[in-house]
């Protein structure tokens, strides 16, 4: 009978593999925290990246103008004709609806409750908050029209902000163009806002303008548009655009007078402030293909 040893078998040892090693798709953005992010406006369709971080683990984002470049020159009187005809149409606007709410008088303010009364009050927010950043450089938004165009780009080693990110040099490394598919609550149709609003209260689409107002907020941010941060600040027309939009959307007693402040808001409004908006992102654009 052939005897056998009582010391166990030794196992052949076991490779240890890195959090990343092999990863791709959903599980590559998650370990890295940046997400594949795309944007339609009316100059076309492009991808792009975003991550959150601690505010005071970046350095904002550089933005350089050279004031001698013709292309810009040219670029920038055209904005400002536009900006001046939007403005000047948006607070003819403003100043027609604080005369009638004047003459509304104290009847409007005791007509229904507050939609606030039927929310929870937010919580307090740290003092080095997350905030978003994209693929940028000098306050533009690098842009691509096709997945294969974006890999090549962060593969080049071409500066950006993104690259200052501790995971940045290992998700260049592993990402392949299939791997550029953003989720669907990813996806901003900022070239549809307009239309939209213009189509009046009953044809409004909740979510498309509350997402519009997500990614927009991010963007005058991450780049340093401030007319876009403005338009959108607490207690502007747009803001206010915004809570409406969100407490229609929860439903129940809240969505009921979320719907009917909606109604009190002028589409024509509302349309020429985010055509100025969308105008400012778009000008920040850089279209790399």
């Amino acid at each position: 009978m052939t005897s056998q040893s009582d010391e166990p078998e030794a196992s052949a040892p076991v490779a240890e593999k890195s959090s990343s090693e092999g990863s791709s798709g959903r599980e590559l953005w998650e370990l890295a925290r940046v997400e594949p992010v795309e944007i339609a406006l009316p100059g076309g369709v492009g991808l792009t990246l975003r991550a959150y971080r601690k505010a005071s683990e970046l350095t904002p984002t550089e933005v350089v103008i050279d004031e001698d470049d013709p292309f810009e020159a040219r670029r920038k009187r055209a904005e400002e004709e536009e900006e001046v005809i939007v403005d000047e149409e948006y607070e003819a606007l403003l100043a027609d609806d604080e005369k009638a709410e004047k003459a509304d008088g104290k009847e409007s303010s005791s007509e229904e409750p507050d939609p606030a009364d039927f929310e929870e009050e937010p919580a307090g927010q740290a003092d080095d908050e997350e905030v978003p950043m994209f693929l940028s450089h000098k306050g533009r938004l690098l842009t691509f029209k096709s997945s294969e165009a974006l890999v090549s780009f962060l593969r080049s080693g071409a500066p950006h902000d993104l690259a200052q990110l501790d995971t940045w040099a290992d998700l260049a490394e592993r990402v392949q163009s299939s791997d550029i598919d953003p989720l669907p609550e990813d996806r901003y149709e900022l070239d549809l806002v307009v239309e939209n609003l213009r189509g009046g209260h009953d044809t409004w689409d909740l979510p498309l303008l509350i997402n519009a107002g997500e990614v927009a907020r991010d963007l005058g941010f991450a780049l340093r548009i401030k007319p876009v941060i403005l338009a959108l600040s607490p207690g502007s027309p747009l803001d206010d655009l915004d809570e409406s939009l969100r407490t229609a959307e929860k439903g129940g007693m809240g969505g009921f007078f979320g719907r009917r402040r909606l109604k009190k808001i002028g589409a024509q409004q509302a349309s020429l402030g985010w055509r100025s908006v969308i105008g400012k992102i778009s000008a920040a654009v850089d279209w790399r293909d």
